[in-house]
């Protein structure tokens, strides 16, 4: 009998060592290897700092669920109105200004444009960081609110840029997918192991893998205490952080995109959706959109444009031009 209860409390010994010893490397895999910043792509910067910006509108805000004062630029339709309403997602490290070229365009055609400044972005919330995995739902839902104040019958678009295109797809396929008629992606980041991504994303970003991953692990494990830890820094210009984000935490860059698998957000996904990309992109492979959406969604729309990059795709005239009269035409059909 006191030989079981030996045996008993060594195993349990062992085990219990054996979990601190697990623990212990997960939070060693917290600080194995500091996040760097890449070297500035200066095929994004300089396509972006190339659009004329002398129209945009300014900053306006809206209260979200949890008080927090959410940033976006308005759109009045010019010209004719055509009774639709396009609400526009920008892509990684960005804000509302990188998509004002299209914004611009999608309102000279008659559609009403709202531009967010995504939570952790621009001008809403703390930079690089939100409250947690979800939010970012939540923040749409309620700028849709906003919305519906004025215009409760107008079909709305959703439109994502890149990781925001991913965030978007996230969406399509999510509880709150009726909010939009329709769903648009530019150039969409559709998550890590998608093979429409250029080798190491195109030198764009930089991941810390080992935290990535010891993060994931605890949270499996009921930890969830370090997920604002930088996981993510972007090849943006030197001194530009009033305009940009250089550094996203873990539950950031876990909301701000595609599910773990873009195919699960695609088979969910109920409302017409189309693609759009750029034939020269340099952080996507471009060419391999058709096939990686279609084996999921056949009846998804997927254009390429020619001699447009990443940041040509929101910024481009002919691709702008191609995109804008689209969604001006096309309402909630694909």
């Amino acid at each position: 009998m006191v030989r079981m209860i030996v045996s008993a409390s060594v195993r349990a010994v062992i085990w219990g060592l054996a979990g601190i010893g697990c623990v212990a490397l997960l939070l060693a895999g917290l600080i194995a290897v500091p996040l760097h910043t890449p070297p500035e792509l200066v095929s994004v910067s300089a396509t972006a700092g190339a659009v004329d910006r002398s129209t945009m509108p300014g900053l306006e805000r809206f209260p979200a669920r949890d008080g927090t004062g959410l940033a976006y630029r308005h759109y009045p339709p010019r010209g004719t109105a055509v009774g639709r309403i396009a609400v526009l997602v920008h892509g990684s490290s960005g804000s509302s200004a990188s998509v004002h070229a299209l914004s611009d365009a999608l309102a000279a055609r008659g559609v009403e444009t709202f531009a967010l400044d995504i939570r952790g972005h621009g001008g809403s919330g703390t930079r690089g960081d939100i409250g947690y995995v979800g939010q970012l739902e939540d923040d749409l839902a309620d700028m849709v609110a906003v919305v519906r104040k004025t215009a409760p019958t107008a079909p709305l678009t959703l439109i994502g840029h890149s990781a925001g295109g991913g965030f978007a797809l996230r969406v399509a396929g999510s509880p709150i997918q009726d909010l939009f008629a329709r769903t648009v992606l530019l150039a969409p980041f559709l998550g890590v192991f998608a093979p429409t991504n250029q080798p190491n994303w195109g030198g764009w970003a930089n991941a810390d893998i080992p935290r990535i991953v010891a993060l994931t692990a605890l949270r499996k494990i009921g930890i969830a205490c370090c997920d604002a830890l930088p996981v993510l820094a972007y090849a943006v210009p030197p001194k530009s952080s009033l305009r940009q984000t250089a550094v996203y935490s873990e539950r950031l860059r876990s909301n701000f995109g595609v599910h773990t698998d873009f195919r699960t957000d695609l088979a969910a996904a109920t409302q017409p959706l189309s693609i759009f990309a750029g034939a020269e992109d340099e952080l996507m492979r471009s060419e391999q959109y058709a096939a990686a959406v279609h084996a999921v969604a056949p009846s998804a729309s997927v254009k390429l444009i020619d001699g447009v990059n990443h940041m040509g795709i929101v910024s481009d005239p002919s691709a702008i031009s191609v995109i804008a009269d689209d969604v001006a035409r096309s309402g909630g059909n694909s």
